[in-house]
């Protein structure tokens, strides 16, 4: 059965620690989907949502995973761990093209249409780093399921401690597969990790040019 109730999304923002220790229990299937859906609604640049998502359930799995990601036990612990790749061939093979289908459908002006028909592929085709292109993409999907994994009630570890061509081999993953990030989502055993603070407004936010401090009054 699916939660109802959900926390506040500043509250979540405000509890979340990342978690050292799940307890295993299963996470329901609808809840899942909830999670999932919520990162594919993350926007992306010309809409070309270049992540794929590999959901690792299954013990046997996870422990193959495990293995991948420097023994982490969280890995294993872990209800369900979803591994956040990019696809640098994925414009190429067909997410072009259903993005303007799809776009059209919604309203897509036809001028613009053709002229992302014409432009996208030559951008993707030279970008100078493609690989920090699909990360920013990835990460903002990935980071939206991770929210909503938070306000739905369950406990969350972003990792990026993993060998990406063991985890690669794992899931046997294409070679245009870029691994981004895991994110391992349960509920925890014990307490969470102590919270290490964050640093201040006036030290890391400027108003119009750097140096400058940010008056809110």
């Amino acid at each position: 059965m699916a939660h109802v109730i959900e926390r506040a999304l500043s509250q979540a923002i405000e509890e979340r620690r990342a978690t050292p220790s799940f307890d295993g229990r299963p996470i329901p299937a609808d809840d899942l989907r909830k999670i999932l859906e919520a990162g594919l609604e993350a926007p992306s640049g010309y809409n070309l949502q270049p992540w794929r998502f590999v959901v690792v359930r299954t013990p046997e799995q996870r422990r193959r995973l495990r293995a991948a990601c420097f023994n982490q036990a969280k890995v294993e612990e872990a209800s369900a761990v979803v591994v956040a790749c990019g696809d640098a061939d994925g414009w190429r093979n067909g997410d072009l093209e259903e993005m303007l289908r799809m776009g059209r459908a919604n309203g897509m002006p036809e001028a613009y249409a053709a002229q992302a028909a014409s432009t996208i592929p030559g951008y993707l085709a030279n970008h100078p780093n493609l690989p920090a292109w699909l990360n920013r993409q990835v990460m903002l999907a990935f980071t939206t399921m991770m929210w909503m994994a938070e306000v739905m009630g369950y406990d969350t570890a972003p990792m990026e401690g993993f060998e990406p061509e063991k985890v690669c081999e794992v899931l046997r993953l294409p070679l245009s597969y870029q691994v981004v990030a895991l994110l391992a989502i349960g509920h925890r055993c014990g307490d969470d990790k102590f919270y290490g603070g964050r640093f201040s407004l006036s030290r890391m936010v400027f108003d119009e040019e750097y140096g400058k401090p940010l008056k809110l009054d």
